[in-house]
């Protein structure tokens, strides 16, 4: 039996190219050249992962912020050690941007002689792979060994606190034109100003995740003109993250932080940081496992995501007011510099917060999640009189066991356009799959446009960081056959044409102008689900099944190279992905229609309460504008 090519997809070196922009401020002068952004890290790919430049027109940058929330508080009643296990102490998260000009040509914003990039693992990486370790059940000397031996020096593709862009992409992206369109600008589209503002998105991660294990997806967002907050939960979803705790002679620390609130074993207090690590269902650690017959811990996932939308609650006002011109305010608090665990001596050194005020959307944001991360956009669509500004929401091969049933309160649905995109190995999980298609279902019945899709040859990890420094162990072990560049591409792309179908305003002109349609979601959808490359049972979800492996990988591989060489040969975007649900044929023009009259309506109803008297709005218990959050919340 043959495996057919298009299940693994294209090479790698032929999708993508180095990129990288640049631009110092000489009167009179050329901008200069960007440079792609690599050094010996990225060079020694034998050696060390590395991560393959981004596609997008423009360069990326990147930003770290850890800040004190307003009220700490916990969740639940579950306690270990006698302290409460879920805390919101702290939000802390990576931002990826379109960057300007000149990131990584000349001097850094700071002075520095030499540009500066996050290394993939989080400070303090030693303790990283230690918790990475303790998730995998692996002993800490091992896995300090394999993360130094692979991964503990490969750096994200984003330039450190790079100023933010101030130009219009031209047409087209760096697949095309290859890295030099990184420094070149277009006009802008008319009827818009000379510096574009750029679309919101942010990004929840899954079980044994963290604010950069979807760097690549991250990055790719902001290639093609989104700023992205890629959150680090501290709800005990990830291998092991750190909380500062703000110092006494912080500013304003009273205003900011009631200790009091929450409990601290006196070794927290006394260094000055909490360590959270994974936690496992008590009496039920492999509550994620398909063959599980305890089913998920309920109790504990639920008052995670409940932590999980605080903090995209938290995070979403700390952009808020950075949005507003109150950037350096927020630079102040940020606890992710100089001292502080986690952090580097760059802090945010260098940043012109001037220059980002009103460059973003805050009125109108896309949530995109992972997994565990996925099922917590699901309950932030479901709560959209606490989430008003979200737009439409996209779910990567979710974990669907955590999701329970909507309540009767016909409000709590999901109201807003929905991308979900499965893994094939995730795919034949046939429960998780229900699941997805009652999302797509409860989507659809309030009218708004649903689409669900399988990148062929997939696996679970795919659209992380991860097949991409492992594709040998993805290939060999879990038994991928797609290409895994081109499943990170197969995924932005179909999320650019999803939100360019189904948003309006809000940087849909940026995905108009940068976004090259491989036509993804016109793909038909099928009759039933394939079955070919199903596992055995005790393999379900985890990985794939290849018949005749040595000689499916080979002739698959010839039969690949002569489709591409054959002349007049072309492209089916159904060769590479499964549609499984698509809103029938106007659905989507109605759900715009509809939404520009919604629009239209609420500007109108502004307008007639702007002559009434104004009153002063009330803070929400949770420190948050009304707008973002309701308050019955």
């Amino acid at each position: 039996m043959s495996f057919p090519a298009r299940i693994t997809g294209k090479k790698g070196t032929e999708t993508r190219r180095n990129s990288v922009v640049g631009s110092n401020q000489i009167p009179n002068a050329k901008k200069p050249r960007s440079r792609p952004p690599t050094n010996l890290r990225d060079k020694l790919g034998f050696l060390q992962g590395h991560l393959p430049p981004n596609s997008g027109p423009y360069s990326v940058g990147s930003m770290d912020m850890e800040v004190p929330v307003p009220h700490p508080r916990t969740f639940s009643h579950i306690r270990r050690d006698g302290v409460h296990l879920l805390r919101l102490e702290t939000v802390l998260f990576t931002l990826y941007y379109p960057a300007a000009f000149g990131s990584g040509a000349g001097k850094d914003p700071s002075g520095n002689r030499k540009w500066s990039r996050e290394t993939w693992l989080p400070r303090p990486r030693k303790e990283l792979a230690k918790g990475y370790g303790k998730f995998a059940g692996i002993p800490d000397p091992l896995a300090i060994a394999w993360f130094a031996g692979t991964t503990m020096f490969t750096k994200i593709r984003a330039f450190r606190n790079s100023p933010l862009a101030r130009h219009w992409p031209p047409e087209g992206n760096s697949k095309q034109s290859g890295y030099k369109i990184k420094n070149k600008e277009g006009p802008p589209p008319p009827g818009h100003a000379h510096e574009p503002a750029f679309p919101l998105l942010f990004f929840s991660h899954g079980l044994g995740g963290t604010r950069t294990a979807y760097s690549s997806v991250c990055c790719e967002f902001a290639s093609y003109g989104f700023v992205v907050c890629a959150l680090e939960h501290r709800d005990g979803s990830g291998p092991r993250t750190f909380v500062n705790h703000p110092r006494q002679e912080e500013p304003n620390t009273d205003e900011r932080v009631d200790a009091n609130n929450i409990e601290h074993h006196e070794k927290e207090r006394e260094r000055g940081f909490d360590k959270v690590d994974y936690i496992f269902p008590k009496d039920n650690p492999l509550d994620t496992s398909p063959l599980n017959e305890k089913g998920v811990d309920e109790e504990l996932r639920t008052a995670q995501i409940e932590l999980r939308l605080a903090e995209i609650e938290e995070a979403y006002q700390v952009l808020c007011d950075i949005c507003s011109g109150k950037g350096e305010d927020v630079a102040q608090k940020n606890l992710r510099r100089e001292g502080y665990v986690g952090a580097t001596s760059r802090g945010l050194d260098g940043v012109d917060w001037s220059a980002w005020k009103e460059r973003f959307h805050c009125e109108r944001v896309t949530v995109a999640g992972h997994s565990f991360g996925a099922a917590t956009v699901v309950e932030i669509l479901r709560n959209a009189d606490r989430f008003k500004q979200v737009q439409a929401g996209i779910i990567y091969d979710i974990w669907g066991a955590p999701i329970k049933p909507p309540r009767e309160d016909p409000r709590h649905r999901i109201h807003a356009p929905l991308l979900g995109i499965n893994s094939e190995a995730f795919m034949y999980w046939q429960s998780n799959f229900d699941a997805v298609m009652s999302l797509m279902k409860e989507a659809k019945e309030q009218g708004a446009p649903a689409y669900l899709c399988t990148v062929r040859g997939s696996i679970h990890i795919s659209q992380s960081d991860f097949s991409l420094l492992y594709p040998h162990v993805c290939s060999f072990f879990l038994k991928s056959t797609v290409n895994p560049q081109r499943a990170i591409d197969l995924n932005i792309s179909a999320s650019l044409e999803f939100l360019k179908e189904v948003t309006e305003g809000a940087g849909k002109s940026i995905i108009e102008r940068c976004l090259t349609d491989e036509h993804m979601l016109s793909v038909d959808i099928l009759d039933e689900l394939p079955d070919d490359h199903r596992p055995e049972d005790e393999w379900i979800a985890a990985r794939l099944k290849i018949p005749h492996e040595f000689r499916t990988r080979f002739v698959s591989r010839l039969q690949r190279k002569m489709k591409r060489r054959r002349a007049g040969n072309e492209y089916n975007a159904g060769d590479e992905i499964w549609m499984h649900f698509k809103p029938e044929e106007g659905e989507v023009v109605g759900w715009r229609g509809k939404e520009a009259s919604e629009r239209g309506q609420k500007s109108s109803d502004e307008e007639e309460s702007s002559i009434e008297p104004e009153e002063e709005p009330q803070e929400s218990y949770l420190g948050c504008p009304p707008s973002w959050r309701s308050s019955e919340s």
